[in-house]
Order: structure tokens, then C-alpha cells, then sequence
């Protein structure tokens, strides 16, 4: 399966404050304390690697295939907040491993170590000057998006490289985090699971960093300065080193929930600011839009993960992970070229209520 289609058109994305407006799309988390956490989707398809690689990695949460998260372990990209996921009558995952497809590959786009300052102070003018709609009361964030992935799949002692098909992703959060629900196929069943939680003690967890509700953003600083050091403090000894956990998690806050303009205009900022973020001549989303990337390269496992923009609007599309160095995973199946995770921002929206999509139908 190839992520780069003839026709680029396959899918709209837009964002709207209510049902019946659509407004400029501008770029939007869950995780845990160590970004290789950074989907829950990428975990899952990728659990034998984990088990087996040799670079540092967060540990493997056994759990994952049942979708419930251990307290502090990991967390559900942009859905799930730490602690145990309580399982709705009707929503038990969907069994077995939904690879059904051959490797997901592109072309490797040429880097540009000099262009991304100026190209992210573009981004982050256009996203500043996004509209910024406002939930009613009772609202719900609406966040819809479309994925894929290649793993190595093992079956007795036997490793291949298969891939996951492009299927839809629907989660409904509450400002504050604390109500919501989840719809993905292979993660749960039709009607889906409810997505609150609590930990071992009982409490409903607080949001964070790595796992932040609407309410939570709003109050995170919006100088660049500042809402880098604190994204450095908040994430230290956390991933594959202090730059590329920092990049990794204001992606994930990009990709997996919706922050304010101004938010959105002070991450792009503080990424300028990373060490080794660069350009990327060249990079198609899920869905098969084209754009241009700003990316960093994780130079443990030879992974670039690129944030992919509309290169005329500006728009921020989704995110792909990509091998671009060497070769991953188990018996080096993983070559460059390999897409590894690819994840496409179609709809986010506020809704009356769990379940409403912003047509106003039920899902």
C-alpha cells in the first residue's frame, strides 16, 4: 500500500466551533511520560519490535491489545488520560492484529538544515491568525482523524513487515478531560469505549503534559521561551534525549488535540528553537495531500518524524513517521522509505454531545 495516491483529494479536513460552521483548520495529544508512546496506534502495531530492539525505549505495556492503560505507563494519543480505561458494554476491542496489507512506503524527501526557522515563523504567523472558536457549555471536543502503519508482525519465529489499512479514528473529549469516548477499529468494537478513568487509587488523574485536556491547554504559556523550558522540565529523562523529546511532544499536542491559535503559533515557535529540526522538500499525509514538513531525526532509530503543511495555505495536515536511516525493527525489515506511522487531521470540531459528529448525526 502505497501512502502517496495519484489523487490527492481523498479527503476534506476542516475545523468548526459548532455543528453548522466550518473555519480554517490550524494544527493540534495523549501520551505518557516517554514519547514512545507517541500514538497508541504506533505501539500497538509495533509491540514485537519493541519487545525485542535494542535501543531504549519506554517499556512495553501488556495491556495495550486490551486498550487499558496502566497508571504512568502510557496513554491513548490525544484521548486517554493516565490510569485505567473502563470498557463500556459492547466495546471490547476488536481481537487480532489488523495488518492486512504490505509496508506502507514513500519516497525520502530531501532535508534543509537551514530553512525550518524561517519557515516555521511563516507557520506560526498563519496559525496566529486562525479563528479560534469557543465551546457552548456541555460541548465536547470532536477530533477525527485518519491513520495508518507498518510493524513487523512475528508468528513462530517468523518476521514480516505488513501494514495497517487507513482507518478512521473518532474521539469526543470534555474540556476538561474528564468525559469521552473512542471509536477506532481494532481498538474497539462498532460502539466503542468510554474514556474515562481513574488510577490505582481511584482519582481521576490530572491533566498534563502528556495528557492534556482543552482546559489544560488554555492555560499553558504562550512565549515560546517559556513554553519550551517548561516542555524541557516537564519531559526530562523522558525518550531518546531532551531535543527529540521535546519535538515529539509538541507534535503530539499538534496532532492529538486542539490548541488555541496563539498556543499553536508559540509551539511552532518554540520547535524553531529545538537543536537539529529542519526542512523537508517533500511529504504526503495519510490521506494522500502533498505539502511541505518540518521534521526532526531521531538519530537512535534512524526515524524522521515530519509535521506535514499545506505548502500554499499553510494549513497544518498530520504527521507521518518515517524510516529514513539505516534500517528498524526485528531482523532490519524496517528499510528506508518505510513509513512507519502516518496520521492524517480531517475534522476537529466542538459538539453537543458524545457520539455527535459536527453534522449533527450520530456516529
Amino acid at each position: 500500500m502505497n501512502p502517496e495516491p495519484t489523487d490527492p483529494r481523498t479527503a476534506n479536513r476542516h475545523e468548526t466551533g459548532a455543528p453548522s460552521a466550518i473555519l480554517p483548520a490550524i494544527g493540534e495529544r495523549d501520551l505518557p511520560p516517554g514519547r514512545h508512546q507517541f500514538h497508541k496506534e504506533h505501539l500497538m502495531n509495533r509491540i514485537h519490535d519493541d519487545r525485542r530492539a535494542a535501543a531504549p525505549r519506554a517499556p512495553r505495556n501488556p495491556f495495550l491489545r486490551k486498550a487499558v492503560l496502566l497508571p504512568a505507563a502510557t496513554a491513548l494519543a490525544g484521548a486517554l488520560a493516565v490510569g485505567v480505561l473502563v470498557l463500556t458494554p459492547g466495546g471490547t476491542p476488536d481481537a487480532g492484529d489488523r495488518a492486512t496489507g504490505p509496508a506502507l512506503t514513500t519516497t525520502v524527501g530531501t532535508a534543509d538544515a537551514h530553512g525550518a526557522p524561517r519557515l516555521l515563523d511563516r507557520i506560526s504567523l498563519a496559525a496566529a491568525g486562525a479563528e479560534a472558536p469557543r465551546p457552548r457549555a456541555g460541548q465536547y471536543v470532536y477530533i477525527e482523524t485518519r491513520s495508518a502503519s507498518t510493524h513487523v508482525r512475528t508468528v513462530d519465529d517468523v518476521s514480516t513487515l505488513v501494514g495497517v489499512p487507513l482507518h478512521t479514528r473518532q474521539s469526543w473529549r470534555s474540556p476538561d478531560g474528564r468525559k469521552g469516548w473512542l471509536i477506532e477499529p481494532g481498538t474497539t468494537g462498532p460502539e466503542g469505549i468510554t474514556l474515562e478513568g481513574t488510577d490505582e487509587k481511584g482519582n481521576v488523574p490530572e491533566p498534563h503534559l502528556g495528557a492534556p485536556s482543552h482546559d489544560y491547554l488554555a492555560a499553558l504559556p504562550t512565549d515560546p521561551d517559556a513554553l519550551l523550558r517548561k516542555i524541557y522540565e516537564e519531559t526530562e529523562g523522558q525518550g531518546r534525549g531532551k531535543h527529540q523529546q521535546a519535538f515529539t511532544t509538541i507534535g503530539d499536542l499538534l496532532t492529538e488535540s486542539w490548541p488555541s491559535p496563539g498556543l499553536t503559533a508559540a509551539l511552532y515557535r518554540a520547535a524553531a528553537k529545538i537543536p537539529g529540526v529542519v526542512t523537508v522538500d517533500g511529504a504526503t499525509d495519510a490521506v494522500g495531500r502533498k505539502g511541505v514538513a518540518i521534521a526532526r531525526l531521531d538519530e537512535t532509530s534512524g526515524e524522521r518524524t515530519e509535521w506535514i503543511f499545506d505548502d500554499k495555505t499553510l494549513t497544518f495536515l498530520g504527521e507521518r513517521t518515517v524510516q529514513v536511516v539505516g534500517n528498524g525493527g526485528e531482523n532490519g525489515l524496517i528499510k528506508p522509505g518505510t513509513v512507519v506511522f502516518t496520521h492524517a487531521i480531517m475534522v476537529r470540531a466542538f459538539v453537543d454531545d458524545i457520539k455527535v459528529t459536527p453534522s449533527g448525526t450520530a456516529s
